[in-house]
């Protein structure tokens, strides 16, 4: 498995798949086939990939050191960047199709509600970390500052689910947000044990 990951075209089959439900959807919105309310359809399903693929770069770590594919560790910066892609087409598509992309609209719907205020907050705080998900901004900023500034996707994950939690709390529906509150607990709490038995991970390969 490390082979066939470090394979040089394993990297475009990646963004290939990563791009694939992004295609799916634009094709879907142009052929009308995405329900009797497309712009909520395409708004919540960008949503759910971005939440699927912040749960996939999280489990990176766990799967690389529970399965031996060390390997694995060369695709996580490429999955945060996709996960901050598919943030911003979700925040972007809201903007567009739910308020037209009125400054004056949008800032009064954010503060409204309190689930568009936390989501707008996870995705605000993913755009240091997409700003610095190259080597040269590692270099600049040195391996220990980078990893404590990229520390900050726990606490997006927390806020995304809150986001979530938020969002489908106004139809009693649950069960996806358990699903995710149970991966993402499990994920953060493995992260946590990890830190009190070795503080000081290797930064490299993100």
């Amino acid at each position: 498995m490390n082979r066939w990951i470090l394979h040089p075209a394993a990297k475009p089959l990646l963004w290939l798949v990563l791009a694939a439900p992004a295609a799916l959807l634009l094709a879907g919105a142009l052929a009308n086939t995405l329900g009797p309310n497309p712009a909520e359809a395409l708004i919540r399903s960008l949503g759910d990939w971005t939440m699927r693929l912040l749960c996939l770069t999280l489990a990176i770590t766990p799967l690389r050191q529970i399965t031996g594919w060390h390997a694995l560790l060369r695709w996580r910066r490429n999955l945060g960047v996709a996960t901050f892609i598919y943030g911003s087409l979700h925040w972007l598509a809201y903007a567009w199709l739910d308020q037209g992309l009125e400054p004056a609209a949008l800032w009064a719907d954010v503060l409204k509600r309190p689930f568009i205020l936390v989501g707008t907050a996870a995705w605000l705080a993913m755009l240091p970390l997409a700003a610095t998900s190259f080597n040269r901004a590692i270099k600049a900023m040195g391996g220990r500052a980078w990893k404590d500034l990229h520390k900050v996707i726990y606490g997006v994950a927390i806020t995304a689910l809150l986001h979530f939690l938020w969002m489908r709390s106004a139809k009693n529906n649950y069960g996806e947000v358990a699903i995710y509150g149970l991966i993402i607990a499990v994920l953060l709490g493995w992260r946590w044990q990890q830190s009190r038995r070795s503080p000081s991970l290797p930064t490299s390969g993100r």
